[in-house]
Order: structure tokens, then C-alpha cells, then sequence
């Protein structure tokens, strides 16, 4: 299994806009290969939020084979050329191959 991770970190009252993107439905789910897409939010009492997204896909190359999508790249498009959200801060990324997995016992 291959992950990949996004930590979006935005200004106070403004994750929730960050979690609403990312729930909403999308083409991501027709994917072949793609497993699932998780969305947390920091529980911050103040100042700065952070949202994390995690997508779980069966390879590196069915996540590859997204990022070179035409559907993948139509959404970028779309957005090119149009300034950040004045609330994101930063955006940090990382992908990773899963080694290990424990489950609950039953």
C-alpha cells in the first residue's frame, strides 16, 4: 500500500473550509486503485489550524497513474493562475510505502 499525506496549515476559523473541500465528492474515487481518502483536523483551541489529508492507494503506480490523469490535471488547470486562499499558510507533503499494519484483535 502507498500513502500520501498533506498537512495544510491555515489561519484561526478557517479549517473547516480546508475539510469541506476535501469531503466533498470527487472523481478521486473512481480511481482504480485508489482505497480511501481520510481527512483530520487538529483539535487546536486557538491560533493556527492544521489539516491533514491521507490517501491510501493499492500501489505508488495507481497513485502515479491519478497524478498524470486528465482529471487530475483538468482540477489543477482550473485553479491555475488564481491567487492561494488568503488563509493557507503553508502546505507540507510527504509519500510513503506502508511497511507494517496492526489491527484490533477480534
Amino acid at each position: 500500500m502507498f500513502v500520501t499525506l498533506r498537512k495544510m496549515v491555515v489561519t484561526e476559523g478557517n479549517a473547516d473550509k480546508v475539510v469541506q473541500q476535501f469531503s466533498s465528492p470527487g472523481v478521486i474515487e473512481e480511481q482504480e486503485g485508489f482505497v480511501d481518502l481520510t481527512v483530520m483536523k487538529q483539535k487546536a483551541k486557538r491560533g493556527e489550524e492544521e489539516v491533514v489529508i491521507m490517501m491510501r492507494w493499492e500501489s505508488e503506480e495507481y497513485w502515479k497513474q491519478w497524478e498524470k490523469s486528465d482529471a487530475h490535471l483538468a482540477s489543477h488547470k482550473a485553479n491555475q493562475g488564481k491567487p492561494k486562499p488568503e488563509y493557507l499558510i503553508r502546505v507540507e507533503g510527504g509519500r510513503y510505502e506502508v511497511e507494517a499494519v496492526k489491527k484490533a484483535a477480534d
